[in-house]
């Protein structure tokens, strides 16, 4: 299993949805809702947006973890990968709100099923620099390269760089901060609008990285690990064509499959060229989320990726079938050696 992939997610089925006031300033992609729609059907639509992205993932065979949301006083709960993130080997972080009104989406029932359903070590929690006016919007803020443990990080508002190293320290990542901005100068809010990074491809607007110098270092730092580069333009970003994430799902007979989750505006906005390049790798499921989008994030922004072990013992079936991919992809001659001859 590719370790950029995560093969369960978290989201959060938030009942009282509506674009956030207080991240309106500097979020250039959040929108009005539609002159004459009410709140309450802008946040009936969402909430049948949200449903149709957890059955379109558990239809692909990505394990769903979704929490109810009842709390009107948190318009971005949706959004669950700006405050939590998981690591391989057992490490949970959980991060410091640019807006105030975002603070209180931590959730303790999300961080106790975590320890409950997967194997935890720690849970490292940032969010008390918060009165420090210090802030580090997660997997937002970051895109990480779990392969190469490098975290791309557009800086803002809320991805402040003495916290990323901080992060980088304690997680074992390559900090590589870059100034990314529009066609009008206003500076990226989050990273992972702007880049997303699987395991074979990278989709990234290296274009709205102004420096020169420093764009062709991340183009080399992302070369180097041998991806193929998907360039992106400031037109699509705004369509959310970088707002995507990597899964591992399964088939229905058991075997992995990978899958770039994205909205249907996103995929709308690529080209037959792109969209090829990322099917060599992965399926693409697209999924249409208009009125979330108005907020200014799209799938990837509302998905929390869990890329710890679990803690369920494997069942008889699914030994099996382990065992049976081990065979595939280490086929062995009739007097137990491997085919590439060794013992």
């Amino acid at each position: 299993m590719s370790a950029q992939a995560p093969s369960a997610v978290i989201l959060i089925r938030a009942t009282s949805f509506v674009p956030n006031p207080a991240t309106a300033a500097d979020n250039a992609f959040q929108s009005d809702v539609p002159a004459g729609q009410s709140q309450e059907s802008t946040a009936a639509h969402a909430l049948a947006e949200m449903d149709a992205l957890a059955e379109a993932l558990r239809a692909v065979g990505v394990r769903v973890h979704v929490f109810d949301d009842d709390d009107h006083t948190r318009p971005d709960s949706v959004f669950p990968n700006n405050w939590v993130s998981t690591h391989a080997g057992g490490t949970v972080a959980v991060y410091p709100m640019y807006a105030s009104n975002r603070r209180h989406e931590r959730r303790a029932d999300v961080l106790e099923m975590l320890k409950s359903e997967y194997r935890v070590q720690a849970i490292v929690d940032y969010s008390g620099l918060e009165p420090d006016g210090i802030f580090l919007e997660g997997t937002g803020a970051m895109v990480l390269d779990h392969v190469s443990r490098v975290a791309y990080t557009a800086r803002s508002h809320r991805a402040d760089i003495a916290v990323l190293e901080r992060f980088c320290t304690d997680f074992n990542y390559e900090p590589m901060a870059f100034d990314a901005v529009d066609s009008h100068g206003v500076p990226v809010y989050h990273t992972n609008v702007i880049a997303c990074i699987g395991t074979d491809v990278a989709m990234i607007a290296l274009e709205m990285i102004p420096d020169e110098h420093r764009r062709q270092q991340v183009r080399e730092r992302l070369e180097v690990t041998g991806r193929t580069i998907i360039e992106l333009t400031e037109e699509q970003i705004r369509e959310f064509a970088g707002n995507a994430v990597e899964l591992c799902g399964r088939t229905a007979d058991g075997r992995r499959r990978y899958v770039m989750a994205m909205s249907a505006r996103a995929k709308r906005s690529l080209t037959p060229e792109q969209v090829a390049t990322i099917e060599d790798s992965c399926e693409i499921v697209a999924v249409d989320i208009p009125t979330i989008e108005l907020a200014g994030g799209s799938v990837r922004c509302m998905i929390a990726g869990v890329h710890l072990d679990h803690r369920r013992p494997l069942a008889e079936a699914e030994l099996t079938e382990a065992v049976a991919a081990i065979n595939e992809d280490n086929p062995v001659t009739p007097d137990g050696r491997f085919v590439d001859g060794n013992a």
